[in-house]
């Protein structure tokens, strides 16, 4: 088997005195390296006056002000670029669905890290050069496809570059090439395992062993099912565009959340309201500064992700820390008659009823001024042909089950099998109709 990292070096592994000497180190390059070259960044600092000479450690990070999406928004398409363009070799994007797209540009050196860390996502997730990878992320602008596509090359894994959509087509491969290793959102290899099911296949008798899912928050429940449905272990990779794309963390054979690559990205948990930084152990958003990202680096940038940084030791062995994995985010969150409900609590409440099949959506809409919520939910072919005395019971079911998990009542409606939309990339559950 061969690895690109022997345990006596892995740096997952690193003395955390070595790892703090070493954050210290890159961050304060990293930092003068952005004030020097980042004309924005040094109004920024002298708006909030604050001198980089006043960062006399890592303790001293919360001084220093965040920058959100926003703000790489308003300085598209490369005014957060730290180096001339002749050094530049890639730029990526985001989709732009809200407004101008979020421009990331890399050195050599910087898609040499993105290399360095998908090789120790894969060797978490005991891929080896025995595998073949068959990587159904989108090409292009996406992060996601070239990426985790590059960094998979240099870990020595055989690779299909499928991309996504072309469902039946990526059956047929993984059948026909003895796939033993899928990437893709969540949400769509669920869809994977409907379509396989329709052409016969069932993806239980096929080479598949192992998932590797991101790009959109999961919640356990859904996890569990994947792993019912599809007889594979199903591992979360975690990753951003704005940081560098896939690759920020990975779960580990535990499968107790992600690692993060904290000696390239740093991460600090702050209280998305007050904007205090929080210790390790509670729940609130989480920051990360880039160590060692020369095109564009980033200075505690806010992600919008809602998690926790976990205090106890992973019984893996590694010392770099780890979070929940994401199962919401705070501009997820939508408000109901005064109540905040994210997403992955409807998910957890519905995957936890048998039967219930994790393709839904919620309906927002408003009528005399009032909020209300709508979850269409399909069923599986055999509960929808059944009684409907049978079907009310499940419908009930899931209304308590709801209302119990977000503290409101919502109308349910269950629907025939495959009337929810299904997705190639990042799954849409939130219809929004109250404008």
């Amino acid at each position: 088997m061969m690895t690109r990292f022997h345990p006596a070096s892995n740096p997952d592994f690193m003395p955390l005195e070595t790892l703090r000497e070493l954050q210290w180190s890159r961050f304060q390059k990293i930092l003068r390296h952005t004030w020097q070259n980042v004309p924005w960044y040094r109004e920024k600092l002298k708006s909030y006056d604050v001198k980089i000479d006043d960062i006399k450690s890592l303790d001293d990070i919360h001084k220093l002000p965040f920058i959100i999406k926003t703000d790489l928004r308003d300085t598209y398409p490369f005014g957060m670029f730290a180096v001339p363009m002749s050094q530049i070799v890639r730029v990526h994007a985001s989709s732009g669905t809200t407004g101008k797209p979020i421009v990331v540009a890399y050195t050599k050196e910087d898609l040499e890290v993105w290399d360095e860390v998908i090789s120790r996502s894969l060797a978490n997730f005991n891929v080896s050069d025995r595998d073949i990878l068959q990587n159904s992320f989108g090409y292009g602008l996406f992060t996601g496809g070239l990426g985790l596509h590059c960094g998979a090359q240099f870990h020595g894994v055989t690779v299909i570059p499928m991309s996504g959509g072309n469902t039946e087509r990526q059956i047929m491969l993984m059948r026909d090439f003895n796939v033993s290793v899928i990437s893709c959102t969540p949400s769509y290899f669920v869809h994977l395992i409907d379509a396989a099911q329709k052409m016969g296949v069932d993806i239980k008798e096929l080479n598949l062993k192992t998932g590797i899912f991101g790009a959109e928050p999961w919640t356990e429940e859904m996890r569990k099912t994947i792993e019912r449905e599809a007889g594979i272990k199903a591992y979360d990779i975690y990753g951003l565009t704005e940081i560098i794309g896939p690759g920020v963390g990975a779960e580990c054979s535990h499968q107790v959340g992600p690692h993060i690559f904290e000696d390239h990205f740093y991460p600090e948990i702050i209280d998305p309201q007050t904007l205090k930084p929080l210790p390790d152990g509670e729940w609130g958003e989480l920051v990360f500064t880039t160590l060692n990202k020369w095109a564009m680096p980033l200075i505690r940038y806010r992600t919008r992700d809602i998690t926790r940084i976990h205090t106890e030791p992973c019984p893996c062995g590694r010392t770099i820390r780890r979070i929940d994995r994401i199962s919401h985010r705070s501009d997820d969150m939508f408000i109901i008659r005064g109540v905040n409900v994210f997403p992955g609590q409807i998910e957890s409440a519905l995957l936890a009823i048998e039967g219930v099949l994790p393709h839904y959506q919620i309906i927002l809409t408003r009528y005399n001024g009032l909020d209300n919520i709508e979850v269409q939910v399909e069923l599986s072919p055999n509960q929808f042909d059944d009684t409907l005395r049978s079907i009310e019971a499940v419908q009930k079911m899931i209304t308590e089950k709801i209302q119990h998990t977000i503290g409101i009542r919502v109308k349910v409606q269950l629907v025939e099998p495959n009337r929810i939309p299904r997705s190639e990339g990042k799954a849409k559950r939130i219809i929004d109709q109250r404008s």
